[in-house]
């Protein structure tokens, strides 16, 4: 009887494209962040950043300073349920932590946020209405209705990594049409233009990098949208490999 090898070929001594490599964590110092956004509706003749918010450039400012954060619930029926925070701290380092929806407002977090870029429920049901997170009385990140988790198109590239994009996509609902501007800011800087496009009549827009676009640590990222005609969902993606940087040689 045949005895067959069904481990990966990359186990035996063979290679194995990068990029799986790198989903695997076979690299060391390399890993992987893919972002995903969408705003519901934007409307015709406005500019806002594809996250949960419509019409709205995500409010950096709010975290000129870090701070604690609360967590509001709009349904009773999402009481107790927990909302996992991901972001980073004062000094970029990635931060993580779980608030319990104990009250309808006002959940507070234990630890200080500089950044926050994901949100999601914790357990086996999404949440039945919106869950807000605030820093202060500004909304910082959503989770609409029954989604589960938030959709912000934007991150901010961690302390002693640097971000490599590879590639990035928007879609704009049949009837509208958009353009699409990604923006950067190199720590200490404003935000810049790092690529700009036009996306149209229900169609896709992707790009792939050739050269992989450098985004050093602490770099934020925030793809806005400008629709031209009628309102339009929006969607965006885009995928960092994320490598630990070296010391001196």
């Amino acid at each position: 009887m045949a005895v067959y090898d069904i481990r990966s070929i990359s186990q035996v001594g063979t290679s194995e494209p990068f990029e799986l490599q790198v989903a695997r964590g076979q690299i060391p110092g390399h890993s992987f962040k893919h972002k995903i956004g969408e705003v519901p509706a934007m409307s015709q003749n406005q500019t806002g950043t594809v996250w949960d918010v419509n019409d709205t450039v995500y409010p950096w400012s709010a975290f000129d300073t870090a701070g604690t954060l609360t967590v509001d619930r709009a349904s009773a029926d999402d009481a107790d349920k927990n909302v996992i925070i991901e972001g980073l701290d004062a000094d970029y380092n990635p931060l993580t932590e779980t608030v319990t929806l104990a009250s309808a407002t006002g959940n507070a977090t234990t630890n200080s946020f500089k950044r926050v870029f994901e949100v999601s429920m914790n357990g086996t049901s999404i949440n039945v209405g919106a869950v807000t997170v605030k820093k202060g009385a500004t909304v910082v990140a959503t989770i609409l209705a029954t989604v589960g988790q938030s959709l912000m198109s934007i991150y901010t590239i961690p302390a002693g990594l640097t971000g490599y994009l590879t590639q990035g996509v928007m879609t704009v609902q049949s009837g509208a049409d958009a353009t699409g501007t990604f923006f950067v800011r190199a720590f200490g800087d404003r935000f810049r233009i790092g690529h700009r496009f036009e996306v149209s009549g229900g169609g896709e827009y992707h790009y792939e990098f050739s050269i992989p676009f450098k985004a050093p640590a602490k770099t934020d990222i925030d793809v806005r949208a400008s629709v031209r005609t009628n309102n339009a969902r929006i969607t965006a993606a885009y995928d960092i490999v994320l490598v630990k940087e070296q010391g001196p040689l």
